[in-house]
């Protein structure tokens, strides 16, 4: 037995490190409690989680079940299997008429391992990287993470939510900096860029040296006008995609990026240490994944549908007010005629109304507490109901106005 001293300092080997306290992901939160509410036999409709309730493409499902059934799942090369990395190539000429070497492209564990490789192979401890907000939490929560310091920058309706060159420049006026991270459509807005809004910041950034990385995770999600890739724009920058999104592929784990040639190596090395390969079988899946566009794109018009059905059915439940809905599947409400605080807000519906959402304050910390984001990514018949729900909960309820 170990005496009190000892027990002390074995207690202190068990202390967490502090780049690991980051904040939670909220989202992760709103959707635990859902399932609790669930599990006691209430019906939640979810609407917190960016997960489309479509799957993935047949043609996906078929190839993952004959390579099971071949019988032999394997490492791969850590930059990916060349097949699909030359077929995400072809998907850049055919999509937006921009040619990419395939040995550009880096197959990745979903976006979120590309925004780990990205961040470790372009800045050092302490190094900052400008980020909009709103925006997706863990790309501060990983600079964070990582010893970078993520620089957070407002954005308005005056630019339609887009950070502007104007905006990275005073940011880098006041303290150097050496990256910035742009989505486009955005996470939680749902707001895009125009090719002249993302061609002006790329320009500023080019020009003040500050390396440029863009989240075209929801491309293929766009209604107001199409997407424009980065990898078009400028060759230096590095590009993350998934196919989680349009391709209906979250559970899955697998993405790409597009990087300087320069990067690659250092990436492939870093890729060989943390996960050696992504999953064989996810990337046989996601090559073929590619055939199955024209069902996907049966999945986009629903989801284009339920936009108009919030966009519609909001207003008259009461939530006038939101961001433009030009891509994803989000729509970003201003709460603030009900409430000054959004997560109680959030949490409010959820236990009254059964309708799940998350609260702005996880995308925002500065006013964050005057927003929902609501994910349309389920059946146009959830987005009725959530509709009626809301109405009736915000006529009728017992919402207690913070």
């Amino acid at each position: 037995m170990l005496d009190a001293t000892s027990r002390n300092e074995a207690k202190s080997l068990l202390t967490a490190s502090g780049r690991s306290e980051v904040p939670p992901f909220m989202v992760m939160d709103v959707m635990a409690a859902a399932g609790r509410i669930e599990a006691a036999g209430g019906h939640v409709i979810h609407m917190e989680v960016g997960q489309p309730a479509a799957s993935a493409p047949r043609t996906a499902i078929e190839a993952a079940r004959a390579a099971l059934q071949q019988g032999r799942i394997d490492y791969t090369s850590a930059l990916g299997i060349a097949s699909l990395r030359e077929r995400i190539a072809r998907h850049y000429r055919e999509v937006y008429g921009c040619v990419v070497d395939p040995g550009r492209i880096v197959v990745t564990t979903g976006s979120s391992g590309a925004f780990i490789l990205a961040f470790l192979a372009m800045f050092e401890p302490g190094d900052r990287v400008a980020v909009t907000v709103p925006g997706y939490p863990p790309y501060r929560h990983i600079l964070t993470a990582l010893g970078c310091e993520p620089v957070l920058i407002e954005t308005s309706s005056e630019t339609r939510h887009a950070l502007t060159g104007e905006a990275l420049l005073s940011a880098h006026r006041r303290t150097p900096l050496k990256g910035v991270l742009v989505a486009s459509p955005a996470n939680p807005t749902g707001t895009m860029m125009s090719r002249e809004a993302l061609t002006s910041l790329m320009a500023a950034a080019e020009r003040e040296g500050i390396r440029f990385i863009s989240d075209e995770i929801y491309h293929g999600l766009d209604y107001a006008f199409p997407a424009v890739t980065a990898a078009e724009l400028l060759p230096d920058a590095v590009v993350i995609n998934s196919f989680s999104k349009y391709f209906c592929m979250t559970g899955w784990r697998v993405g790409w990026m597009v990087v300087p040639a320069p990067l690659v190596r250092p990436i492939e090395r870093l890729q060989q240490n943390l996960s050696i390969s992504v999953p064989m079988l996810s990337q046989v899946a996601a090559e073929a994944a590619f055939e199955g566009r024209a069902e996907m794109e049966e999945v986009k018009r629903g989801y284009e549908e339920n936009r108009r059905i919030l966009a519609g059915g909001l207003p008259q439940a009461g939530l006038k007010q939101f961001l433009p809905v030009d891509g994803a599947f989000y729509l970003y409400a201003d709460v603030s005629e009900f409430t000054s605080d959004s997560l109680d807000f959030a949490r409010q519906m959820l236990q009254q109304a059964h309708v799940a959402a998350t609260p702005g304050m996880d995308f925002d910390p500065v006013h964050g507490h005057r927003y929902v984001r609501f994910s349309y990514a389920r059946s146009a018949d959830d987005m009725h109901e959530a509709v009626a729900r809301i109405t009736r909960w915000l006529a009728h309820g017992t919402l207690i106005r913070g």
